[in-house]
Parts: C-alpha cells; structure tokens; sequence
C-alpha cells in the first residue's frame, strides 16, 4: 500500500501540471454564452459576403496578436495620447485591417453575454470561421483567454515574422513560440487568401533568381521597381478568394509572391512538405487546423489575469 504514495503524488503533480496547460477549452462559455459561436459566424458570414478579403484580414490579425506576447486581444487596443499599441507597428500600420468587423461581433456578443467574452476569443473564433468560409477546414476553438490590458509595439516590431526572411530565420521565429517548422509550413498556407502590397515583394520579383520569369513579369507590371508601394497582387495567383493548396502548387513552380514564402521550397528542409501539400489538400487542411489550434494555445492570459474588454479598442 505504501508504494503507492508516490504514484498518487505524481499523478497529482501531473495533473496540476496539465491543468495550467489546459484551461482553454472549446465548451469554456457552455453555459455563459450558449449562442457565442452562431454569433460570431453569422456576423463573419455577413462581412465575408460583402467583402471575401475579410477572411484573409482576421486570420492576419490573429496571427499577428498570437505572435506578440500570446494570443490576448492586444492588437485591437488603439493608440491614445498615453498608450502605444501595436497597430502602427511595421508589420501592421497601414496593412492590419479587419477591426471593424471585431467591433461588430463584439457589441453583437455584448447584447447577448454582457461582460462575459474577451476579444481574443472573439478573435480567434472569427479567424477560424472566415478560412471556413472561404473553403478551408474548420476546427474547435479552445476559449477561455482574457484580454490584455498592454500591448507592445517593439514586440510587434520583432516578433512578427517578415516577409524578407529566410527559412532559417522563419524557423527560429516560429520556434520561439513552441511552433515546429511543419507548423510554419502549414500556418504560411494561410496566404492561399489575400493580397500583399508592392512594398513586401518588389525584391522578390525584381531580385530573387529562383522565381518563374513569367510570373515575374506579370508582378513588375504593377509593381514598379520604385512608387507604387501599395498596389496590390494576390498571394495566390490562382484563386485568392478560396481556402486551398493552390498556394503549395505556386511553390512548387516558384510562384511565391513574397520571399519569405518561397523560401519553403528552395531546396531545403521543406521541400518535401511542400510537395505533400501541393499534392494532398486533405493533409495540408488537417495539419493547417491542428497548426492553427497550436497558434491559439500561445500564452493565453487565462482564470484572473488580464480582462474581459467590453471595448475591443480600449481597457477597461
């Protein structure tokens, strides 16, 4: 009987141990916001109707709030006269968009839960429900993050990934935040939807040696080797407006639009992944969902910490 103290000690300890990790849960707001998931997709399937490139622009800015300081809403604080955000951080002034259409789920879901939900869950349910929309897979959401009450524009200035990176760099990026390279392959399908500004890929196409000359061409020709900075081309040259492994199929002949894309096959580690991916959808929309999931899991602020905003744009 004695020997198995310890064993019940250890599994107490590791009990605790999972429990800090798992207080994120898909069936968080079971009881406290029955209807908060038809909330939200109804509001992003309005916006995704009017406008398809709203479901690239909430996957970016989950993207880019998971990746500074955790997955805690701190992208939607606006700057004031003695708060600093994110927003008019490199990666995001003049390309973060999309917040509107938080403001809209969240006074949605405040007249139906007041107080009750945080913007990051907000967030993150609106991100997986606009690649849904678009075509992709669909995954449960665990919930319960609260919102920060900071933000850290040099963080954001730092943290997020550029589009002039190399692989190596992209792999320490995402490893820093417990994400493998499978992970970042995966995640970097996301621009399967949307559009890139001049600015992010004018080296790239005027540069990089390792590009299809035709679809070069194509680019330069509203992409100017200097003005223009804000026009715009798609990621995916083939169909922008669905969620699928087109983008994979690009790689493969060298059809990346921005550097830090084709760097995924440029014969290296990844290569092979790509190939996978250009040939498998399934495979690719599984390990994007499992990807995403991870992403979510990132340092959430979670039980007392943080806030529950009911303005996204500001604390408490």
């Amino acid at each position: 009987m004695a020997s198995t103290i310890p064993i019940v000690t250890l599994l107490i300890v590791m009990l605790s141990c999972h429990a800090a990790n798992a207080q994120l849960s898909p069936n968080f707001y079971a009881s406290s916001c029955p209807n908060l998931q038809t909330i939200v997709r109804n509001a992003m399937s309005r916006a995704v109707n009017r406008e398809t490139r709203i479901g690239a622009y909430i996957l970016r800015l989950f993207f880019h709030d998971c990746f500074v300081n955790g997955c805690d809403g701190s992208i939607l604080l606006d700057d004031t006269a003695t708060f600093t955000g994110e927003k008019n951080a490199v990666p995001n002034r003049n390309s973060a968009r999309g917040f509107e259409v938080i403001d809209t789920i969240k006074t949605n879901v405040e007249a139906a839960c007041s107080a009750t939900v945080s913007c990051a869950d907000i967030l993150a349910l609106a991100a997986r429900d606009g690649v849904a929309l678009l075509g992709g897979p669909t995954w449960q959401v665990p919930l319960g993050r609260r919102d920060a009450r900071t933000a850290s524009q040099s963080a954001a200035n730092n943290q997020i990934p550029s589009p002039f990176a190399n692989l190596a760099t992209l792999t320490s990026s995402f490893a820093a935040k417990g994400l493998s390279t499978r992970d970042l392959t995966a995640l970097s399908g996301g621009h399967t939807i949307g559009l890139a500004r001049c600015t992010t890929f004018r080296g790239r196409i005027y540069n990089d040696t390792n590009i299809d000359a035709n679809f070069a061409a194509t680019r330069r020709a509203n992409c100017p080797a200097s003005g223009g900075d804000n026009n715009l081309a798609p990621l995916d040259i083939q169909t922008p407006t669905r969620f699928d492994n087109d983008y994979f199929r690009n790689l493969v002949a060298r059809r990346g639009l921005l550097h830090s894309d084709q760097e995924l096959f440029n014969g290296g580690s990844q290569d092979a992944l790509v190939r996978t991916y250009s040939n498998n959808p399934a495979t690719f929309s599984a390990d994007f969902a499992a990807a995403m999931v991870r992403m979510g899991n990132i340092s959430p602020l979670t039980g007392t910490q943080g806030e529950i905003r009911r303005n996204c744009r500001v604390v408490n």
